[in-house]
């Protein structure tokens, strides 16, 4: 188990820069995500940590190990590809054994691994079997088990599991979180799914155009984002956004009004927070639909999801707007017009720059 280092990590494409000065560093035993849209650059910089892409400036430390030139079979390293890249013709001891003997592991040891990983990820009635009797799912476990034999000082994850369907995503997760816990390995994964990383990560990093722009455990994400653009990625449906004027502040509370409604009391410091070019930003779960609110505007559809139902509206200020309503509460009818409480604690502001103002307990 070893620490990861990034020092000031630029990357390069002829003149066009897709990371510049990124730095980051990973603690030995976590599981670190990176987390973000196609084209942000989190596959490049995974490669490049793995070796399989060189790096136009900066440095990469494995431990206290400088491995940025460094051949990507002598960094000390397991990845596991978004496809299995299993050999069809060989069985799967076979293909867990196949790297092993290749750096000349000896034949008990080999067995020794072999036996343990599959036992961990139950290959054990599978090893027997080539690639192409086996499910999705079976495959990227067996691609799984084939890092896990490395006892490699850190594992790499190049979107393992977009390739399977909900439900055996759903499963793998479980089990690639199991076996964080039983390896207490260091662990980074690359995700476009907030949910993988949600679910998984000791810490996310969310990407954007190269850039970090946020690392923090995904409670504090959900809970502070950084920026508006980590709010909006980070929750399924995502925070929702309404323009808002500042008005006469209550003391250290900013006010804000909404067009079309009436003035919102924040929790809100004022101190720092910009007069103009502000969004207030609130998640589905902190609205409810009311006889009485600040908001108010037309429901334009209705999704039931069993436990809870979600409201999309089109507020009088022409904002859409979803609202969580819980199980067992009457949903808003199609075409009704409704008024919105919201729960203030939950309520965020952001400037024009997309930088967040957050709620202060100490003004509740």
């Amino acid at each position: 188990m070893a620490g990861l280092k990034l020092e000031n990590i630029c990357k390069r494409y002829g003149a066009v820069q897709v990371i510049e000065n990124l730095s980051l560093h990973v603690e030995p035993g976590e599981f670190v995500v990176f987390l973000g849209p196609s084209g942000c650059g989190k596959t490049s910089l995974l490669r490049m940590i793995a070796g399989l892409e060189e790096v136009s400036g900066g440095r990469i430390l494995i431990g206290d190990r400088d491995v940025t030139h460094a051949a990507p079979g002598l960094r000390n390293l397991a990845m596991v590809f978004q496809h299995y890249a299993l050999y069809p013709h060989m069985t799967v001891r076979d293909n867990l054994a196949f790297g092993l003997k290749n750096i000349g592991i000896p034949a008990d040891e080999i067995a020794r691994r072999i036996t343990e990983s599959a036992r961990m990820l139950e290959l054990d009635t599978l090893l027997d079997r080539k690639p192409g009797q086996l499910s999705g799912g079976q495959r990227q476990r067996v691609a799984i088990g084939r890092a896990v034999v490395k006892e490699p000082a850190i594992f790499l994850f190049d979107e393992p599991l977009s390739n399977l369907d909900a439900a055996l995503r759903g499963r793998t997760r479980l089990e690639l979180a199991q076996l964080h816990q039983r390896l207490g390995a260091t662990m980074v994964f690359v995700t476009h799914d907030q949910i993988e990383a949600m679910t998984l990560a000791t810490r996310i990093v969310v990407m954007k155009g190269g850039a970090i722009e946020q690392v923090a455990t995904p409670a504090e994400l959900y809970r502070r984002p950084a920026t508006q653009f980590v709010a909006s990625f980070i929750g399924t449906p995502g925070m929702g956004f309404i323009p808002v004027q500042r008005a006469a502040d209550d003391g250290s509370r900013a006010v804000v009004t909404v067009a079309g409604g009436a003035p919102v009391t924040t929790r809100v410091a004022v101190d720092g927070l910009p007069s103009q070019g502000l969004v207030l930003g609130v998640r589905p779960e902190s609205l409810r639909v009311a006889d009485s609110g600040p908001l108010r505007g037309r429901v334009e559809l209705v999704e039931f999801l069993g436990e809870r139902t979600l409201a999309h509206l089109k507020l009088d200020g022409e904002t859409p707007l979803i609202v969580t309503v819980p199980g067992g509460v009457a949903s808003p009818k199609l075409g009704s017009h409704v008024h919105v409480t919201v729960d203030l604690a939950d309520a965020h502001l952001f400037d024009e720059s997309g930088r967040a103002h957050h709620a202060q307990e100490s003004l509740a």
